[in-house]
């Protein structure tokens, strides 16, 4: 029975990955720019052969990298075995990302309009992948991963080190556009909405899974009341 949720937990987060891997494809088809997480990714991509999924997985294992300088001296055996774990969960993600590149070839907004609801509709779909990927709390994504352990090595506040993150990988993204074609591609104002709307749509999800959740608990507390 254990195995079986252990295997229920995995599907989930895999689920969760490929709604995230969809979202972020969905962002990118609006061409109103990327997600602050993937901004560096597509930048390298629109200017290299390398496919989007391909400069995911090579920045992730750059991340992965990270967190094992960052945890040096002071990581544990568990601190270790999470940080492989992303290795597989992160080629999966990134093959997701160009299974839906390649599915969605066809997608070409034909206005502003049109642009603006495949950037919603990306920004819902990867807030499901996110709570999706939370929930069985598993694993974690190279990205939330490095900067959890730069907090820890710092002594600073989750959120605002996650900021000053996406922050920099925008920064870096410009600059490497800047270097290739002297003009900034793959950044706009879909940016500053992804990075913005998903939080709350996120929390909005969270909230909604957690009342049912409830509300199913306590369904026959309710029916043995009525009986009594």
């Amino acid at each position: 029975m254990e195995k079986k949720s252990v295997l229920k937990k995995y599907l989930v987060f895999v689920l969760g990955l490929y709604f995230l891997a969809a979202g972020v494809v969905l962002i990118v088809r609006s061409a109103l720019g990327t997600t602050p997480i993937s901004s560096i990714n597509y930048v390298v991509s629109l200017n290299t052969p390398l496919t989007l999924g391909t400069c995911t997985f090579l920045i992730n294992m750059l991340l992965i990298v990270g967190q094992f300088w960052l945890i040096r001296g002071r990581g544990s055996r568990q601190d270790t075995v999470e940080i492989l774990l992303q290795i597989p969960f992160s080629f999966l993600f990134s093959a997701f990302i160009d299974l839906n590149m390649l599915l969605s070839s066809g997608l070409h907004p034909d206005s502003y309009a049109a642009s603006i609801g495949l950037l919603l509709a990306g920004c819902i779909t990867q807030s499901v992948g996110v709570v999706l990927e939370l929930k069985p709390r598993v694993a974690m994504m190279s990205a939330e991963a490095f900067v959890k352990y730069a907090s820890g090595r710092y002594n600073r506040e989750f959120g605002r080190t996650k900021v000053c993150f996406d922050i920099t990988l925008v920064t870096l993204a410009v600059l490497t556009s800047l270097a290739f074609t002297q003009t900034v591609e793959g950044v706009r104002e879909g940016s500053l909405i992804a990075a913005g709307l998903t939080g709350y749509i996120v929390s909005f999800l969270n909230r909604k899974i957690m009342t049912r959740r409830n509300l199913y608990r306590l369904m026959p507390v309710l029916k043995s009341n009525r009986a009594a």
